[in-house]
């Protein structure tokens, strides 16, 4: 594999968004979260995912340079329209309304249909609770065909269908992040196991035949196989939750076939956000929530466990390590970056000046 540094990848993807069509300040705001992404250690959603994203741009699955509509505002209620813009722009721009609505009325819930790939759903959350605010994120995703079975099921019927739940952090203390995809792991993670030809861990995938594998591959053929949930009939569960809330509920459509053969990532995303202070009294949330974290994090590590971390910890402490060493990237998904460049008229040799001629490791 090799490895690249944050702030050379970022403005390598920047130019390559820029060529594909994107105004500058956009092209930043996409480049920056993937690079971000990667940061903190969800590679399933970073930078592998510009060739899929460069493509959608050609065949205008996504539309660039889109914003966010506000087709109907009533009060703590916002029902907003994605113009299938790149989530980046539209997730950002969706928050930042209903913030400043939460922060007036002590609550929103915001309804965002037809945003194009949301990206790492822990993002919005994240700037909800840099305001103060406590924020709750249902996430639905169509337009491929399914990726993951149902409970008991052989086939797919859902895709990852993500979860997130992000609190602020207490005087002194660290932003609990709760970002999970409600597959056993997201498909973007299949991607990377792909690429690196390595396994999956037990009990992730089943095959066509709806047999149990550790091939990656499987959801790589004409005849895919599917991902299996988290917590078995828990997850399936939550899945089918997300699927009601965010595709139903918000109108952006959900998992029936007519909704799964446009060819793009298709997101719709309802979120409740929080003012502490309006439910209760903030001194007293912020002592508990400091009480609950210090005391969780006290239990005795497991066997060959440094220490118990609660959600977020992960983030930060991939965040710390890949700013100071760089970003690894197996060479396939480098080498399909570098294709993808080429595409929109960055050649190789450009795109090695850009990032300083990666460096080179063995996987």
């Amino acid at each position: 594999m090799v490895i690249v540094g944050a702030e050379k990848l970022e403005y390598l993807i920047r130019r390559m968004f820029e060529r594909a069509g994107s105004e500058s300040k956009e092209a930043g705001i996409v480049s920056s979260n993937l690079v971000e992404a990667n940061l903190t250690g969800h590679d399933s959603h970073g930078v592998g995912m510009v060739p899929r994203y460069i493509n959608n741009c050609r065949n205008e699955a996504l539309t660039v340079n889109a914003h966010v509509s506000v087709e109907h505002d009533n009060g703590p209620i916002l029902q907003l329209h994605g113009n299938m813009g790149y989530g980046q722009v539209i997730g950002g721009e969706a928050m930042t309304l209903g913030i400043a609505r939460s922060l007036e009325l002590g609550v929103s819930i915001v309804a965002l249909r037809n945003s194009y790939h949301l990206g790492r759903i822990g993002a919005w959350g994240e700037m909800c609770a840099d305001a103060g605010l406590v924020s709750i994120h249902y996430v639905n995703v169509i337009g491929h065909q399914p990726l993951v079975a149902p409970y008991g099921g052989a086939e797919g019927r859902y895709s990852t269908n993500p979860y997130c739940t992000a609190i602020p952090a207490p005087p002194g203390g660290k932003t609990i992040i709760l970002d999970m995809a409600t597959s056993k792991v997201a498909m973007g993670k299949v991607r990377v196991a792909y690429n690196k030809g390595e396994e999956m861990p037990e009990d992730c995938l089943i095959n066509s035949d709806g047999e149990r594998t550790r091939d990656p591959g499987v959801m790589f053929r004409e005849q895919i196989g599917a991902l299996l949930p988290v917590g078995d009939h828990k997850g399936s569960g939550l899945a089918l939750v997300a699927e009601i809330l965010a595709g139903a509920l918000v109108n952006g459509g959900t998992c029936v076939p007519a909704n799964q053969n446009s060819g793009t990532i298709h997101n719709n995303m309802l979120s409740v956000i929080l003012k502490p202070s309006a439910l209760g009294d903030i001194d007293y949330f912020q002592s508990e929530l400091t009480g609950i974290i210090d005391y969780v994090k006290s239990a005795r590590p497991a066997l060959g466990v440094d220490s118990v971390m609660v959600p977020g910890d992960p983030e930060r402490r991939s965040m710390a390590e890949r700013r100071a060493t760089g970003i690894p990237i197996d060479d396939r998904t480098w080498r399909e970056i570098l294709d993808s460049a080429e595409v929109v008229g960055i050649t190789e040799t450009d795109s090695l000046e850009m990032v300083d001629q990666p460096r080179k490791v063995a996987s």
